[in-house]
């Protein structure tokens, strides 16, 4: 079996579509389409079908471009189903623990809430692949608009259970933005700073920073690092669990 390819489609500001593809199987995906005419572009350009369309969560820079591609394309459309009411032209609700086929290739369905009460990511486990939607980005993590910071720690200790050379899809080019905050607290960190230099190159030349993987998400992102004593002694928290360190540290970067 051939690995599903996967390639991010710029829109807006700075989302990413994903076009996830085997041309073996004929089939093609998009994850979180959030306008139309981007995604039929890079279809076009790659001589792909559109035959799937993934949602991650409900917000419009995730779902606008569903209604007029399911038109166009007649592509169907799966998303969380405990959030289907706000998922437009929704046709396959899934759940945690359930897996959605795309031809030959598995994506295992994880709930993790917090930035909306129903986020789900879609891993695809031999692919070596997780989209994970707003919940965690590169060196960052989603806003909590529907959750709180025990949900959301929760959350992402799901995800921190993902093998370390699973591949990161997040939502948004936000990486250097998140950079600067995560040297904030944590500046003696090795990792996070030879990390920066990287993705100050990789901007200056105008590409993407995705996807990270787990394994350097672990080391850099300072919301999966709660445990990190540098950071504990920044925010003045040393003998605090791991939730509130987590709260702590979103509540700065909110206001950074």
């Amino acid at each position: 079996m051939a690995m599903l390819e996967i390639e991010p489609v710029l829109c807006l500001k700075d989302n990413y579509a994903y076009l996830v593809f085997d041309r073996e199987d004929g089939i093609c995906g998009v994850v979180d389409p959030s306008e139309p005419e981007p995604v039929k572009r890079a279809l076009a350009a790659r001589g792909l079908p559109l035959t799937h369309i993934f949602n991650t969560h409900h917000h419009n820079d995730h779902v606008g471009g569903n209604l007029a591609l399911k038109e166009w394309a007649g592509a169907r459309i799966v998303g969380p189903e405990k959030d289907a009411p706000r998922i437009p032209g929704i046709d396959i609700g899934v759940k945690e623990g359930e897996t959605f086929k795309l031809g030959s290739h598995g994506a295992r369905v994880l709930e993790i809430p917090a930035h909306t009460r129903q986020h789900i990511a879609f891993w695809f486990e031999k692919d070596k692949a997780v989209f994970t939607g707003d919940t965690l980005f590169a060196m960052g993590c989603g806003r909590l608009f529907e959750g709180d910071p025990p949900t959301m720690w929760s959350s992402l200790s799901k995800l921190m259970k993902l093998p370390d050379d699973t591949r990161v899809y997040c939502g948004h080019e936000y990486t250097e933005a998140n950079g600067r905050f995560a040297l904030s607290v944590e500046p003696g960190n090795a990792d996070l700073n030879a990390r920066m230099a990287d993705v100050r190159r990789v901007r200056a030349e105008g590409k993407p920073t995705v996807p990270s993987t787990m394994g350097l998400e672990k080391k850099t992102n300072p919301f999966l690092r709660a445990a990190s004593p540098e950071i504990r002694r920044v925010l003045g928290l040393e003998a605090a669990n791991d939730v509130d360190v987590f709260a702590e540290t979103r509540r700065r970067k909110d206001v950074f």
